[in-house]
């Protein structure tokens, strides 16, 4: 996900350039995917040119090359892969089923637009699972000179790997990292096939960001004061874009990701020797609060039973799910779970902007020109064309205020009627 300022090109853009950022912290998640034509690998950009000629619907376009799709999220074609993303949602009880819900949202939508321009050119397409990242935006009234998106990145780098590994990735997975950028924290690890574990990670990163932003300052000494395990030897590699680090296969002893994840293998910096699960379980320890406020206990349960043993994770089948290769042909996301939470202020805000309903501002109306980033929609107003920015926040508010003008007005004329 680009940051919640603005976007520039399709992967790169400058980040002193961002302008307006929620007030609120806010979470989004991305998924990368690699394209398959009769089971060879292609680039997208070779293939469809831009996301216009693949999305049937007209799409409203976005700062840089990408576009809003009609499902609510955005997609891009980013150096060789299919990108789609979330809109950014608040970070409140219930945000990270929706977050994950949307992504597979998206992923679902982008599957059937595949689908008919498979049928039409008479081929074959498979959408091939390559990264999953999880946005956090960092909010600006806890930064200071101990405590900045640099220094919560490199200290959630010695906190996040294990559980994440074990939560996430695959027989096949090579690293788990973390990128901190101006106005976000984003980890990203391996795609998961499965919307189960996908919200369980989801749910295990928020709730660690979150207890880690209460801490005094953002020093490796919390480590020990939070009673958090460090393996040893232990060493951060360089992210493989931009910058960040990343746990790979040669950052410990031996690969975690092709382990034993039950076997006592791993020496601690305390002298103890544990198995991967041992150290996850540990690790959840800080953060249970957290994790079970930010979504609930029934997601909690599930991370603590990936941890004991007591529920899958993917490092427990021998090679990588096949799914992993065709992802979107069958979903299993639980549904009915994922619906009993309702669309956030945002999402339902995305949602009007995409349909292109015309907002009225006192007596003027607009209608949506493109999206701004993330946080902000241009519009132009109706008969003088000129452009007007409103960022999410406004919109809501904006909304709030029509709902109870439009109560106030049934209630009123229900009065005149009774007379």
């Amino acid at each position: 996900m680009k940051d919640f300022g603005t976007e520039r090109g399709t992967r790169f853009f400058r980040e002193s350039a961002f302008t307006a950022v929620p007030p609120r912290t806010v979470v989004g998640l991305e998924a990368e995917f690699n394209l398959l034509v009769n089971d060879r690998r292609r680039r997208p950009e070779k293939v469809f040119g831009d996301p216009s000629r693949l999305v049937r619907r007209r799409m409203i376009p976005r700062t840089g090359k990408s576009f809003q799709l009609p499902a609510g999220g955005a997609i891009y074609f980013d150096t060789g892969v299919i990108e789609v993303a979330t809109p950014i949602i608040e970070l409140e009880p219930g945000c990270c089923y929706r977050a994950t819900r949307l992504l597979w949202e998206q992923i679902r939508y982008l599957r059937r637009e595949l689908d008919h321009w498979a049928k039409r050119n008479r081929c074959q397409c498979r959408l091939q699972g390559f990264s999953t990242h999880y946005n956090f935006s960092f909010p600006r009234a806890r930064r200071s000179k101990f405590r900045n998106a640099t220094k919560l990145a490199y200290l959630l780098a010695h906190i996040l790997p294990v559980p994440v590994i074990l939560l996430a990735a695959n027989r096949q997975s090579s690293a788990v990292g973390v990128r901190p950028r101006r106005t976000r924290v984003e980890v990203t690890a391996d795609f998961t096939p499965d919307p189960a574990l996908m919200l369980a990670t989801c749910a295990f990163v928020a709730g660690a960001i979150q207890t880690v932003l209460s801490w005094e300052n953002f020093g490796l000494r919390q480590l020990n004061r939070n009673r958090i395990p460090r393996v040893t030897p232990f060493r951060l590699r360089k992210h493989s874009s931009r910058r960040g680090w990343r746990v790979t296969a040669d950052s410990l002893a031996q690969s975690p990701f092709v382990a034993d994840t039950n076997a006592p293998l791993w020496k601690l910096r305390d002298g103890r020797i544990l198995s991967l699960r041992a150290i996850a379980a540990e690790t959840l320890s800080p953060f249970r609060r957290r994790i079970r406020r930010i979504s609930d206990s029934n997601i909690l349960e599930h991370i603590a039973a990936v941890f004991a043993g007591n529920a899958r994770s993917l490092l427990d089948f021998a090679e990588r799910p096949e799914t992993y290769d065709d992802v979107g042909r069958t979903i299993d996301w639980g549904r009915r779970r994922m619906r009993r939470w309702p669309r956030s202020k945002y999402e339902k805000v995305i949602h009007r902007v995409i349909a292109r309903e015309p907002m009225r501002v006192g007596q003027k109306r607009y209608r949506v020109d493109r999206m701004n980033g993330w946080y902000q929609v241009d519009c132009r107003e109706v008969g003088t064309r000129r452009r007007r920015t409103f960022n999410l926040d406004e919109l809501v508010r904006l909304s709030d205020t029509n709902k109870k003008l439009s109560v106030g007005r049934r209630k009123v004329t229900k009065a005149r009627r009774s007379k």
